[in-house]
């Protein structure tokens, strides 16, 4: 029989130009769903866990040496604490599921860069992610909000956002927030004292809830009023009802 001398030759670079990219296809694909699949994990997890810390609190750390942050449960926070907090940066916070799409509208028709991010929204940044301005974080806010509104009540939500959130420059939570501010636990927080700590949050490291500003004092006053009103119209009941 004669030899077959037909030689194998490497497939043209158009197929081989294919097989690399079907191959950076598999290990993409591979590579996004490990990254869900973690994101799902901690977001389960974190629905039954105190959050040890976030990447902000970890930069601000490491910036200033140490900072102040003491976890406590929602049922060691005053009541006139959270109604506060929802008053001054999502009074709708009970009735949306993650994106306030009224206020949204508003924002964009008043060319507003802020004032639409709901509390859902800002604990899924302040957790998982980065601060600042870009695309980028506010895709993946985009992605986490709906997801930490499935698994998560909305009383944990907030009971995270209010263990998370930034009271003063290297002041975490709103347990050390009350102590550094006015040297009380967050369960014997007054109603004023509330509103003046909700009312520095747009900008915690430029206000000082214990020696306010006059228009800190009208935002605290305001912030009191609306707290008032969400507790008599029923817009608190999601957090305020233990099973919420």
């Amino acid at each position: 029989m004669a030899e077959d001398d037909t030689q194998q030759t490497d497939p043209p670079e158009p197929a081989r130009r294919r097989g690399r990219r079907a191959r950076w296809r598999v290990v993409a694909a591979r590579a996004l769903g490990g990254t869900v699949a973690l994101l799902l994990g901690l977001v389960l997890i974190l629905s039954a866990v105190p959050v040890p810390a976030t990447p902000y609190m970890i930069a601000e750390r490491w910036r200033l040496g140490s900072l102040a942050h003491e976890w406590v449960a929602l049922e060691r926070v005053a009541p006139v604490m959270a109604r506060a907090v929802v008053a001054a940066e999502d009074a709708n916070f009970c009735l949306h599921w993650g994106f306030d799409m009224a206020a949204i509208r508003k924002a964009i028709d008043e060319g507003r860069g802020r004032g639409a991010s709901t509390i859902s929204q800002q604990t899924a940044k302040n957790v998982f992610l980065w601060q600042g301005r870009n695309w980028v974080r506010k895709a993946l806010e985009a992605g986490l909000t709906p997801l930490i509104e499935a698994l998560w009540t909305k009383r944990r939500i907030l009971e995270v956002y209010l263990n998370v959130a930034e009271f003063g420059e290297g002041v975490f939570g709103v347990q050390a927030a009350a102590r550094h501010h006015f040297g009380v636990d967050a369960a014997n927080l007054s109603a004023v004292q509330a509103a003046r700590l909700a009312a520095i949050l747009p900008a915690p490291k430029d206000r000082d809830p214990a020696r306010p500003t006059a228009f800190q004092r009208g935002r605290a006053a305001a912030i009191l009023d609306g707290a008032g009103t969400i507790a008599a119209d029923g817009r608190a009941r999601c957090f305020e009802d233990a099973a919420g």
